[in-house]
């Protein structure tokens, strides 16, 4: 079996990478994990710059922000902020992905994703406030999350400088958490933890250990303790109705609320029945396949909701093309398109579609499982009986007539020895 090698010394070749004495201030965009922390000590030694952590509040499920805020202040950052974007999130970004029914190569409802464009984009905002040079982030050299935000960044302020040390310091995780156990850096990792998680309130992403190795089955029970595991949860089920208007989720069991409040609230409700559990091999965009375990109980109880709302008032061919856009827009968010005119098109295309998504949805919730058991919309294209003035005037004998056109072509090539 051959091996594929590569150097082990990273060179930098793109214009936009921060050389060392070029910069005198780094915005670092800093999650208090494993990689950030241990970047924070190593920019100051190397780089010899200030260092401002930016923190994104995004209804993050485990994280303590507060706790993240006080450790890049005590290991060497000049100023630290968390920047409160949870509603901008949820109503800018999220209710895309909700019209677009945001799945990736299966389950995968692209938490991160978002969770990258937006951040990119507040990244940007706050370096202009503040008159940084750079742009410092903890993404490794194999991952997705770089190309999304020096791309992205990139796309909005051509003119910032980019740092990624993890391209840089070629250090593996067990040298990564040695070096932080040297410079006495608290991690949330260790030779014993070695998973890492993204974290927002759409869903937790996690990888490391064993799970960056299909063969192994992953032992969730280690780190999926945010809610109940599915064979814990209760052993009856739970209903939750969700309304939408114009394909935006607007109230919750009856309950009027904000996009942000109502995902917090069902996160909760779902995942005390362990729904929105995803083991997944994916397709990297840089050409490899890995692995995670995805936590989204929210997440995917609402996609399912309006997937199923959104087929019960659109057409057959409607419901066809939106079905192949989905999977285009899906690519587009993981692929690090956020920003590209595809992506306005179809979420132009998908605004139009979901015109008509009002109503509302009932879910079943048991045992890890979510199931659509009851819709209802003015804009529904489904009758309960035929030939009744509640129903459609079905005249049944057209159908001898239709069904002797519509198998034409069959019959043909069946008498021919075509079929």
């Amino acid at each position: 079996m051959s091996s594929l090698k590569q150097s082990t010394k990273y060179i930098k070749v793109s214009s936009y990478e921060a050389a060392i004495g070029d910069v005198k201030s780094v915005l670092l965009l800093y999650s208090g994990g494993l990689d950030t922390s241990v970047m924070l000590k190593w920019i100051l030694d190397e780089y010899k710059a200030d260092v401002i952590a930016l923190t994104l509040d995004l209804g993050q499920q485990h994280d303590d922000l507060e706790k993240v805020r006080k450790k890049a202040l005590k290991f060497g950052a000049k100023k630290a902020i968390v920047l409160d974007a949870k509603d901008e999130f949820a109503e800018e970004f999220l209710a895309k992905g909700i019209k677009a029914n945001a799945s990736y190569q299966g389950d995968y409802h692209l938490s991160t994703p978002m969770g990258r464009a937006i951040l990119a984009k507040k990244a940007v905002e706050v370096a202009k406030k503040e008159h940084v040079d750079a742009v410092a982030h903890g993404c490794t050299g194999k991952g997705n999350d770089q190309v999304r935000i020096e791309g992205y960044i990139l796309t909005l302020e051509p003119k910032l400088k980019i740092i990624a040390p993890v391209r840089e310091w070629n250090m593996d995780r067990n040298e990564e958490i040695a070096y932080a156990k040297k410079h006495k850096i608290p991690v949330p990792a260790s030779v014993n933890f070695p998973y890492s998680v993204d974290d927002n309130m759409w869903g937790m992403t996690w990888e490391g250990g064993e799970i960056e190795y299909p063969h192994l089955i992953p032992p969730i029970e280690k780190f999926l303790t945010t809610y109940t595991l599915a064979k814990n949860a209760p052993e009856k089920e739970d209903y939750v109705k969700i309304q939408f208007e114009k394909g935006f989720p607007v109230e919750l069991n009856g309950k009027k609320m904000k996009l942000s409040q109502l995902i917090s609230i069902l996160n909760s409700l779902a995942g005390k029945h362990g729904v929105g559990v995803v083991h997944l091999v994916e397709d990297r965009l840089v050409g490899l396949k890995s692995r995670g375990v995805y936590e989204m109980p929210a997440g995917h109880v609402i996609i399912k909701a309006h997937k199923a709302l959104e087929q019960y008032v659109g057409t057959r061919t409607l419901n066809e093309l939106k079905e192949q856009l989905d999977t285009k827009w899906a690519y587009l968010c993981y692929g690090a398109l956020w920003y590209d005119p595809a992506m306005h098109a179809i979420n132009a295309f998908n605004d139009f579609v979901n015109a008509k998504v009002t109503g509302e949805v009932t879910v079943k919730m048991y045992k890890g499982k979510a199931d659509v058991v009851s819709m209802q919309s003015k804009n529904a294209l489904a009758y309960t009986s035929f030939n009744t003035k509640e129903g459609y005037a079905f005249n049944v004998n057209a159908s001898a007539g239709f069904i002797e056109v519509y198998s034409l072509q069959m019959k043909l090539a069946s008498a021919r020895g075509v079929a």
